[in-house]
């Protein structure tokens, strides 16, 4: 390996409200460096390039290459537009303001698709009592990976023959399908306010304000001003019956875009759930509404019965997932690790 292959990479995972960066050796078995690991807020700065440089200079790290993993659909590999903060990134640029060799953008959930491939097994929990797949075990495996945070995201991961390649998408944007009387009232309540309801207008941190509402709306009662904390804090604590109502709810139509989605991509070997609502929203997820209206597709719920899916609960997996890549460019293999 040359040592410009072997280069120290610089990480960033952007999403709509926090920019993390962290450090990769392609080198090493495990090559985020976990000490190397910070948080911003995105409004704290005006650019990407103002925030490295800060990170950089704070920690004292240095790297050659970079590979940041941006919300939002990279346009000929080369500039993005964030969809949920006001940046717009371009590599050229970039690569000339930190003086790098490189510049690799990715979206993030394609960053995320591939964190799988260097995640261990404490980092997931199976949703549901089937167990977690061997990466690698059949020449042809295709996952989905989904998951809610600022926004939705999807992504697909695709092993072929020891190659792994990731498929970018914008998943999230895909329309709602509503599948019971209360999605339809759901629906409908979201519709009047907002014209078209994607996936993301539910299952996302504003999301479940929505979903507040819409729940509130139908019962009828007064929705109050909470945040996506407070529905989640109410509900754990059972203080508010309308907010455990909304993370059941919420739970139930996760279940229904997953399920969709592996139909979509054909992913049968199962389902990665990621984002920054899952760790918090996993005991409603647990207790069966997301497994039943996953395996709830018709013809072809016993071939879903037999789809896993697990939650990932390392808190990184952008950075994990950018870090994939890094040793990816490297030259090396990653599907060796799961041997």
């Amino acid at each position: 390996m040359s040592s410009s292959a072997a280069a120290m990479t610089l990480l960033a995972d952007l999403g709509g409200t926090n920019v993390r960066f962290g450090l990769a050796d392609p080198q090493r078995e495990v090559p985020l460096l976990g000490e190397s690991i910070r948080r911003y807020k995105v409004d704290e700065f005006h650019s990407l390039a103002e925030a490295a440089k800060h990170y950089l200079k704070e920690t004292g790290l240095s790297a050659q290459r970079a590979v940041f993993a941006a919300a939002g659909r990279i346009s000929g590999g080369q500039t993005v537009q964030i969809t949920n903060n006001p940046w717009a990134i371009s590599a050229a640029t970039m690569q000339r303001e930190l003086q790098l060799e490189s510049v690799h953008l990715v979206n993030d959930f394609a960053a995320q698709s591939m964190a799988v491939m260097l995640l261990q097994p404490n980092d997931l929990v199976p949703v549901g009592k089937l167990p977690l797949p061997k990466l690698g075990a059949r020449e042809e495996q295709t996952f989905v990976i989904v998951g809610p945070g600022t926004g939705l995201g999807v992504g697909g991961l695709l092993l072929r023959n020891g190659k792994c390649s990731v498929l970018q998408t914008e998943g999230g944007h895909a329309g709602f399908a509503a599948h019971s009387p209360e999605d339809i009232e759901i629906l409908n309540y979201l519709n009047r306010r907002y014209g078209r309801v994607s996936n993301e207008r539910l299952i996302c941190g504003q999301g479940l304000v929505n979903l507040y509402d819409a729940i509130c709306h139908i019962a009828g009662a007064q929705p109050k001003a909470y945040k996506p904390e407070d529905i989640t804090a109410h509900a754990k604590a059972e203080t508010d019956r309308l907010c455990v109502r909304t993370v059941e709810t919420f739970a139930g139509i996760f279940g229904s875009v997953a399920g969709d989605l592996v139909l979509t991509l054909g992913a049968w070997d199962g389902v990665y759930l990621t984002g920054g609502l899952v760790p918090i929203l996993l005991p409603w997820m647990e207790r069966g509404h997301f497994r039943e209206r996953f395996e709830a597709k018709g013809r072809f719920r016993v071939t879903m019965e037999q789809v896993p899916t697990q939650a990932i609960m390392n808190p990184e997996p952008g950075l994990i997932g950018a870090a994939a890549l890094a040793v990816l460019e490297s030259g090396a293999s990653l599907l060796h690790r799961h041997d």
